[in-house]
């Protein structure tokens, strides 16, 4: 019954100052409000990060040329891609793409585009998890026969095309050569130029062999790299299994280094996750400071507060109040102020997440976190408590006959 009595004195208090509790309150409202944001924005980005690691699968392995041994030369070549698609030698590897990357200008009347032609096989749509915004990916006979069609990105379709979707079934020039436009890859939000976006497919063959004459090495057509889709459940056993077929046949010795690198789609989801998580908790710490701000201005506030109500202290143990009753009355009146500030500041961050996420095309949106807002809001009390400890302290101690004369 008395915490209720002197929450009513609290709010008595706050409303007969209210610019005073309210420039107290500010501290508090901008630390949560602060801490909220970024801990939601450091959030907002690794579920973004997440996601688009995700979209690729985690069950995609990458292996690449170019290994320990500093070599700058591809040594994988359409040999390796057979020989990994063996089933019977390899059982967790369940589909073997290879990819000849190479840069490109793409021309359609007067427009230009500069960007990656990836050379690669129909399946290199499931494993990459490619959906078609207008259009297909080219199919097994036209690869067969080195067709000459091309499936644009969409940011590429989008530079070619006043519309995206207008680039289906037009003629693209690829290095001079033409190319029918067969599919336009939905967007998928990679950023940079190596994402879907910004790359146009075609057959493994057209782009070898015409497009952009790779090299042969052990007279095979060199490949730029190989996309695997492994069994999930059976992730270390694939990349063993592509290695030592690998070591095989590039003919490498006991010591010497690899020639070629394994990239597992799963690891890299895992890294992601530990520099968000860091990133949140920086974030976060940076707010914090804010709090401890505004903790500190409580302090201030309530030692002014007891300061000007001496007279009312000393009344009230000449009655007879107790020093806990004192106590209570200031510490009540401090964790109102904070926790007050608190939910303020909590309804602000919220607005600030709602018009972040109503801007176009922002690359992610502030998510805040349940647990984040029992942190932020469990922090501005505990604020609130331990900065109006010492001035309810220093109220107890106050001498009643000295605190009546006081003037």
């Amino acid at each position: 019954m008395k915490v209720i009595r002197y929450f009513a004195v609290a709010l008595d208090s706050i409303r007969a100052n209210k610019l005073r509790s309210s420039l107290t309150m500010l501290g508090i409202i901008i630390g949560v409000a602060a801490v909220l944001t970024t801990m939601g924005i450091g959030s907002g980005a690794a579920a973004s990060i997440t996601q688009r690691i995700e979209s690729q699968g985690t069950n995609l392995l990458s292996v690449n040329a170019g290994g320990g041994g500093g070599s700058t030369s591809s040594t994988l070549t359409m040999g390796d891609a057979e020989a990994l698609s063996d089933i019977s030698l390899h059982p967790a590897l369940l589909v073997v793409v290879p990819e000849y990357t190479a840069s490109a200008t793409l021309t359609n009347a007067a427009t230009d585009s500069q960007s990656q032609v990836v050379g690669t096989s129909p399946a290199y749509a499931v494993v990459r998890n490619l959906e078609m915004a207008a259009g297909r990916f080219f199919d097994e006979a036209e690869n067969d026969v080195n067709e000459r069609v091309l499936v644009l990105g969409n940011t590429v379709a989008a530079d070619l095309f006043a519309v995206a979707d207008d680039a289906l079934g037009q003629q693209v020039r690829v290095n001079g050569e033409p190319f029918m436009v067969v599919g336009v890859l939905a967007e998928s939000g990679s950023a940079g130029f190596g994402g879907p976006d910004s790359r146009a497919n075609v057959p493994i063959g057209v782009a070898q062999g015409r497009l952009i004459n790779a090299p042969r090495y052990r007279g095979d057509y060199t490949i730029t790299g190989l996309s695997i889709q492994a069994d999930g459940t059976r992730m270390d056993a694939a990349e063993l299994q592509i290695e030592q077929t690998m070591r095989l046949r590039h003919m490498l010795g006991p010591d010497d280094e690899n020639d070629f690198s394994i990239f597992n789609q799963a690891s890299l989801l895992e890294v992601a996750g530990e520099v968000a998580q860091t990133l949140t908790v920086f974030l976060g710490s940076i707010g914090a400071i804010s709090l401890l701000v505004g903790g500190i201005g409580i302090m201030n506030i309530m030692l002014v507060s007891v300061t000007e109500r001496t007279r009312e202290i000393g009344l009230r143990k000449a009655v007879g109040a107790h020093d806990r009753d004192i106590l209570l009355q200031f510490l009540i009146e401090s964790l109102v102020l904070a926790t007050i500030g608190g939910l303020i500041g909590m309804g602000i961050s919220f607005g600030l997440a709602f018009a972040v996420g109503r801007i176009p095309n922002f690359p992610f949106s502030v998510i805040i976190q349940p647990q984040a807002l029992l942190l932020a809001l469990g922090v501005s009390s505990a604020s609130g408590f331990v900065f109006g400890i010492y001035p309810a302290m220093r109220a107890t101690r106050l001498d009643p006959i000295e605190a009546l004369r006081f003037e």
